[in-house]
């Protein structure tokens, strides 16, 4: 039983979920739900709920990423839970199916807003794990709508708010596009060029949410720093080391890298709309995601 408690673990990637849960948080901060909040068992019950959603909907979509690409698992990744026969093709995916519905089921029980939300990160999930995935542009475009719908899922916390932030949905786009391209190079080695595309993207990035912080004033802004600089420090360090040496291995901690700093990332986002107790919750996940990244694999 515990074997299987452990297969079921490895083909959700944990760490990555944790990531998700990071990207809700940042969501609800944007939506402005936590100022003012007043810690009570009903105040937390739709953050809990949403993030109980994008649990499964993150897993979801990994296990079928999985299922999918089983065959091709056999050749490039054998270790895998299903080509290595630690589960069959059908216990994936009804695992999987099973995953998505929860995440579905989730956002609905808050309300018809997040529910959609959440069809659609289902929709987006499989689209990518089927087709797009093994197109250059269209695949690492598909992967970043689902990050960035899944931070509309948090701002739905507030339906009012999706109206007025949901182009900021753009950033994790951009940023998840970016990582995908660099990870295109994981399992053969890459060429330099998209390595030099996503360290453009992630400059982008940083740059996106400093001026949002800006807009909110010096402090707010100097806060939001606290946050970016290291997420800065996290994601270019072993890019660099990537770019001097494109090898597999080299892009895959890059890849790994990139996946992880999501948190500080939704960390910065919270703290660039005011919710620094939040900033810091959100940051604290990251040696819950490192610790899952060290016994279960990221990508």
């Amino acid at each position: 039983m515990a074997n299987k408690i452990t297969v079921y673990l490895r083909l959700m990637r944990p760490a990555n979920i944790v990531t998700s849960v990071a990207d809700v948080l940042a969501g609800v901060a944007i939506s402005g739900y936590f100022l003012n909040l007043h810690i009570t068992t009903g105040s937390l019950y739709p953050i809990a709920l949403l993030c109980l959603s994008t649990m499964g909907l993150y897993a979801g979509g990994i296990v079928f990423n999985d299922v999918f690409d089983a065959e091709l698992d056999k050749v490039e990744r054998p270790e895998r839970a299903i080509p290595s026969g630690a589960i069959s093709i059908k216990e994936a995916t009804y695992f999987g199916i099973f995953l998505l519905l929860w995440g579905i089921g989730f956002a609905f029980s808050y309300s018809n807003h997040s529910g959609a939300i959440a069809v659609a990160i289902a929709f987006f999930a499989l689209l990518y794990n089927k087709v797009s995935k093994h197109y250059a542009f269209v695949g690492p475009l598909n992967m970043g709508l689902c990050r960035g719908i899944n931070l509309l899922l948090g701002i739905s916390i507030v339906a009012t708010s999706l109206d007025k932030w949901y182009y900021l949905a753009i950033v994790p786009i951009l940023y998840i596009f970016s990582i995908t391209m660099i990870s295109q190079g994981e399992v053969h080695g890459g060429n330099k060029r998209n390595l030099y595309i996503g360290g453009f993207l992630y400059l982008v990035v940083i740059f996106a949410i400093h001026l949002i912080s800006a807009q909110q004033g010096h402090e707010v802004m100097l806060l939001t720093l606290m946050f970016l600089l290291p997420f800065a420090w996290m994601i270019y360090r072993p890019l660099f080391k990537a770019i001097n040496d494109p090898t597999g291995k080299n892009i895959g901690m890059a890849v790994k890298a990139g996946v992880i700093s999501l948190i500080l990332m939704d960390a910065a986002w919270a703290a660039a709309f005011g919710a620094f107790g939040a900033a810091v919750f959100i940051a604290c996940l990251l040696p819950v995601s490192m610790r899952f990244a060290k016994v279960f694999a990221v990508t």
